[in-house]
């Protein structure tokens, strides 16, 4: 049996499997699950976003390691008046066009408070980040048999 081609297919496949895999940006440090919803529309423009998690911090194994609610921009955990700082730090890296298009999402678990989602809410406002999108999951049919 010749096996000379099986070197071209195996790197040919791995070729492909580099291409088409999406790398995450931001590790959450936080453990979420996000809310179920009915009316939802999936963003497709990725340029301009900021990602902001809110839950319980998890070590890297992803075990919880504590019971406070924290929120996390980037690769670090923000309090609420720091989000502000932190949003114009983002700005100040985006090209023109991703300014105008600026765009936070917001990854909260669903257990949230709404006081905290209200606070960094708050914070947006006051920076001018007025686009905002909550990720949330496709509710399941309940009339489904």
């Amino acid at each position: 049996m010749n096996l000379a081609a099986m070197p071209d297919l195996i790197f040919t496949v791995l070729f492909f499997f580099m291409i088409v895999t999406h790398m995450r940006d931001v590790d959450p440090k936080v453990q979420y699950t996000v809310p179920q919803g009915s009316e939802l529309t999936k963003e497709v423009n990725k340029r301009g976003q900021v990602y902001i998690f809110i839950g319980k911090p998890v070590d890297a194994q992803g075990r919880v390691i504590a019971d406070e609610t924290r929120i996390q921009m980037g690769d670090r955990y923000v309090a609420v008046a720091e989000i502000g700082q932190e949003i114009e730090k983002v700005r100040s890296t985006m090209s023109d066009d991703d300014r105008q298009h600026l765009t936070v999402s917001i990854r909260a678990d669903r257990d949230t408070e709404m006081g905290i989602i209200n606070d960094v809410k708050q914070e947006l406002r006051k920076v001018g980040a007025l686009n905002i999108n909550y990720s949330a999951d496709k509710k399941a049919d309940s009339k489904k048999k």
